[in-house]
């Protein structure tokens, strides 16, 4: 029986391709156009996984329908190349991240040919050409010599800044300068690695405590990139796109818009006032306590002798846990007493100040006024540590609550809440609010404030695999950063790249790095250590590929109002892991652009859609006791245990279970073929390594060929779900595609 010869046929056909430049794309702007894009990868050392293909042969599909209805369409691939874990690996193997990452780039592009994908290979960008990040430093140029003019609602040049008249010395002015522009230099607590020698997001962390190495939190020199002036405009101009709901969502919640109040509360017997930011400002009359993050600098200025030593003991413990570990609502209460006292202003009562993990430097003012009575988290902090709980609001309809038991957290009616200036009693919260702020500054002890949950973006790396940031230092303190001419600042070609040893990273122990003369001011300098962010050259790789080889600009205007019309891109596909970081840096990064007029969109992704996992085979457990009995799965705990006793799991084989549908729950279950009463744990894991479960690509087109793969990719499931891999659903789309070919071609 005759097969498909799909290794001549595909192999055949990819070369012709290939030659001719089939999908090259020219700037036709007299055609209607359609920009559609994946999220480019990260090339790592193994290759493509199985679930590339998916999003990228759903791309292809449109890419193609679009050429065929007369549509110019632009389909490029590019990599993002830049990151940890290639500079580890190269330290483990003693080959060099340039040498590592351009042979993973030709082994990507090759897989990604071999599935037969449409890109315009002539338009490819990678993040560690010299020639591209020449542009990224030059945004971050951009970005460092802008301030927000909050009456413009827009960047504009540093030397625009003005400057109050009462600043009359250089450094003042300098410093005034300094303290406007959108990147900037300050010591915040940051996730550092000894082992790795450098700084992780928090996001990082638990990926590489996973695999052994010790994370902590350290006040660090970092640059920072002030994203949180643009907060209203990301979170208003979600408005402007077709993104899911529940991406929408989570930008939403990232950027974290409340209204509420900033109050003063002033250390008793000092001269120091610590501002906390509430959005219950209606409450404070209940502000039993004050909270302080363990990394706040008053800390250490209001500690009493006597306590300082188990302060300082919390203060590490707290540095080992990530923010993501701090917040969690369900984790035990911890925290130390400073010895220090707060005055509360509202009604001039000494208050104890502690410090806890579950308050954040980074988050309002780095200190909380607890009222335990009405937020949950106070109240179980206050219940641990024996508190005060003072109750000043009641029910609307005036039930009675036990505030010992559970905080009351829901609007109600003030109550203990006068002083002899002002008072809340008697008033539902909205009313509340408004009353005490208009106490709070005519007193001058506080505002009303709008704040937001987001963080200026943490823009410094202590490591060499990534953009250099082009400033250079000079000995009296004063720094420049690199003229246009000066760019791109290249990574320096060294054979050593180990973490230095101290807080900075390896291109500190290059003395041509950090010594040298200026030859513009003659100054002896030094370079910036650190470097930039994975993040920082996909920011924009979307509006290279527009142009990628412009020397004089990163993207030309009239080809990008071509491509980028009206609303930026058409279609963006990618994992919903990038929902968040990615996204949003990416449109902090163009609304910058926009700005400066360099784009002509108020958003760079018009449309995103998010592809599902694929998932590694379904598998089969059985669990048994001691004694090889087998016990129903629905017995057994989520620990699997049955009646206290520890079951032994057991993998069993697609044939010996059978699936039985539930008409009254709509949901099939598995049962043992061999006994129907007792039910099967069914489920699919994501793939990895450890389980072994990864699916190679490579052998899958190998054993049935590019099309069979992506037909059968394509028919799993809708797009957006996660879905299992079956090696039995390809060997039924290879049998179908034999059949088409036996149907059409007569081989005789």
């Amino acid at each position: 029986m005759a097969h498909y010869p799909f290794k001549e046929i595909e192999q055949k056909w990819q070369k012709l391709w290939d030659a001719s430049q089939i999908y090259k794309v020219e700037d036709n702007f007299e055609k209607p156009k359609f920009y559609i894009l994946d999220m480019f990868p990260y090339p790592s050392g193994s290759g493509l996984h199985i679930g590339h293909p998916e999003g990228y042969t759903a791309t292809d599909i449109l890419a193609r329908y679009k050429k065929m209805t007369g549509y110019n369409v632009l389909h490029p691939m590019g990599f993002d190349a830049f990151g940890l874990p290639t500079e580890r690996y190269c330290m483990e193997k003693g080959i060099h991240p340039v040498v590592a990452t351009n042979q993973n780039i030709a082994v990507f592009r090759e897989q990604l040919k071999m599935i037969g994908l449409g890109y315009d290979w002539s338009r490819e960008v990678n993040t560690t050409d010299p020639s591209y990040y020449k542009w990224t430093q030059w945004m971050f140029l951009l970005i460092y010599n802008s301030w927000y003019d909050h009456n413009k609602k827009a960047a504009r040049p540093i030397a625009e800044l003005p400057i109050p008249e009462d600043l009359i010395e250089q450094k003042d002015i300098d410093d005034y300068i300094d303290s406007k522009r959108l990147a900037y230099i300050d010591m915040i607590p940051v996730n550092w690695c000894e082992k790795l020698g450098t700084v992780l997001a928090n996001e990082e962390c638990d990926e590489w405590r996973e695999k052994g190495y010790k994370v902590e939190r350290r006040p660090m020199r970092q640059w920072m990139l002030r994203i949180t002036e643009y907060a209203q405009r990301l979170l208003d101009d979600l408005e402007l796109v077709d993104w899911p709901e529940s991406t929408k969502e989570m930008q939403k919640n990232w950027i974290g818009r409340s209204e509420g109040a900033e109050i003063i509360f002033p250390v008793s017997d000092s001269n120091e006032q610590i501002p906390v930011y509430t959005t219950r400002p209606d409450t404070v009359f209940g502000a039993a306590y004050v909270v302080l993050a363990p990394e706040h600098p008053l800390v250490e200025k209001i500690s009493l002798q006597a306590n300082i030593d188990e302060v300082k003991k919390y203060q590490q413990y707290a540095s080992y846990r990530s923010d993501v570990e701090r917040m969690e609502i369900s984790k035990e209460k911890t925290g130390v007493f400073t010895g220090a006292y707060a005055i509360n202003p509202a009604n001039n009562k000494k208050i104890p100040i502690w410090i806890a993990d579950y308050v954040l430097l980074n988050y309002g003012t780095g200190a909380i006024m607890a009222v335990p009575a009405h937020d949950e988290r106070d109240h179980e902090f206050a219940t641990v540590f024996n508190l005060p709980i003072i109750q000043v609001l009641a029910p609307k309809d005036g039930t009675d609550i036990d505030i010992t038991k559970a905080a009351f957290t829901s609007d109600g009616i003030g109550i203990n809440s006068e002083n002899n200036e002002v008072s809340l009693n008697g008033l539902n919260t909205s009313e509340a609010k408004k009353q005490i702020i208009e106490w709070l500054e005519s007193k001058n002890i506080g505002k009303g404030k709008v704040e937001f949950h987001l963080w200026d973006w943490l823009f410094s790396r202590q490591r060499y695999w990534g953009e250099p940031i082009p400033i250079m230092f000079f000995e009296d303190g004063s720094r420049r950063s690199l003229d246009f001419d000066e760019l791109p600042l290249k990574l320096p070609e060294i054979k050593e790249f180990k973490p230095s040893g101290s807080l900075e990273s390896p291109l500190a122990l290059i003395d041509s790095w950090v010594s040298f003369i200026d030859k513009k001011t003659g100054k002896k300098a030094r370079f910036e250590t650190n470097t930039m962010p994975q993040w920082a050259g996909s920011c924009w790789y979307y509006l290279r590929f527009i142009d990628p080889h412009n020397d004089e600009i990163f993207c030309d205007k009239e080809k990008e109002r071509y491509w980028m019309s009206p609303d930026g891109i058409d279609l963006y596909i990618g994992g919903a892991e990038h929902a968040v970081l990615h996204l949003l840096y990416a449109r902090f990064w163009h609304k910058v652009l926009y700005d400066y007029g360099y784009v002509s969109t108020r958003e760079p992704f018009r449309k995103l859609f998010h592809q599902g996992l694929i998932m590694g085979e379904m598998e089969y457990i059985m669990y048994v006791d001691d004694n090889g009995n087998p016990v129903s799965s629905e017995l057994v705990s989520g620990s699997g245990s049955y009646k206290g006793y520890k079951l032994i799991s057991k993998r069993l084989d697609e044939n010996e279970v059978e699936k039985i549908k539930d008409s009254e729950r709509k949901q099939d279950y598995f049962v043992l073929k061999s006994s129907e009463k007792i039910r099967i744990n069914a489920r699919t894991f994501k793939m990895s390594k450890s389980r072994g479960n990864v699916i190679n690509p490579d052998d899958v087109v190998a054993k049935y060929g590019a099309d069979s793969l992506r037909v059968f990719e394509m028919f799993l499931g809708p797009l957006q779900d996660a879905k299992p891999w079956a090696d039995k659903g390809i060997e039924g789309v290879n049998r179908f595609l034999n059949r088409v070919w036996r149907l059409m071609i007569n081989e005789s």
